[in-house]
């Protein structure tokens, strides 16, 4: 039995709407995703299989909303938004309904054409899109996963998600088919510091930690600096972010 047969029939077997139900189970199994009691984003989401999946992994206490131009047929605990998520009106809906997400995921893909470098560059526009709407309604420290499909412009939207997480891996679950250039950008624990690494500013340091480091702040936000003393006016270069602190280098 293919891959593709197996999945599809555990799909019939078990009551989700589609397979890709499997490929959201195995992300999360393997970068620990979506807990109990979570709020979860779900961009795209008809036919409602990955609905399926975050509904069972937030439990009675969690929150799961869908978008979607399609109509979705119903799932149980999840609401549900129809509109275009680029438009500011459906944007706007969503943020209302959700507050904060501790998760947004997309599995959105664009028609198929058959012509690599075309599905390529649209499915990395949709994954965009997703992104976009991540920063407007992720909680500091929430997770994003999207698809795209492999290709020449995927370094380049890598490299921006990079910015605004911690860590992003590209993962390929065991549910997409074999023949398929589809993988997930898994990005963890979104930085909500003023500044990223390779940043250079001009900061003054306010006193001198128990290592000996000296502390810098930038709007609230605490940065490392060795070799340095109480009152000295210095440029530094950010070597390091993390979520409450992050660490810097004085530049020559």
């Amino acid at each position: 039995m293919t891959d593709k047969d197996m999945y599809y029939n555990r799909a019939k077997q078990e009551g989700y709407r589609s397979r890709a139900a499997y490929k959201l189970k195995q992300l999360n199994e393997e970068s620990h995703l979506v807990e109990a009691g979570d709020t979860v984003v779900d961009l795209g989401a008809a036919p409602g299989g990955w609905l399926q999946v975050a509904a069972e992994l937030v439990g009675d206490h969690g929150t799961v909303v869908g978008v979607d131009l399609q109509r979705i047929e119903d799932v149980d605990g999840v609401e549900t938004v129809r509109g275009d998520m680029t438009d500011e009106d459906v944007r706007a809906e969503l943020v209302d309904r959700v507050g904060e997400a501790d998760v947004v995921l997309s599995d959105m893909a664009p028609n198929m054409t058959g012509e690599y470098n075309l599905d390529h560059a649209r499915s990395v526009h949709l994954a965009r899109q997703a992104f976009e709407t991540a920063m407007e309604v992720l909680a500091p420290g929430g997770d994003f996963v999207a698809k795209v499909f492999d290709g020449p412009d995927l370094a380049d939207l890598k490299a921006d998600v990079e910015h605004e997480f911690r860590y992003v891996r590209e993962v390929r679950p065991k549910a997409s088919r074999k023949e398929s250039s589809e993988l997930y950008l898994v990005a963890k624990r979104r930085l909500t510091a003023p500044v990223r690494e390779g940043d250079e500013v001009d900061v003054t340091i306010e006193d001198v930690g128990s290592e000996g480091d000296g502390i810098a702040k930038i709007e609230g936000y605490t940065l490392f600096v060795p070799d340095t003393e109480t009152d000295d006016e210095v440029t530094v270069r950010v070597t390091d972010v993390k979520a409450r602190f992050g660490f810097a280098e004085q530049t020559e």
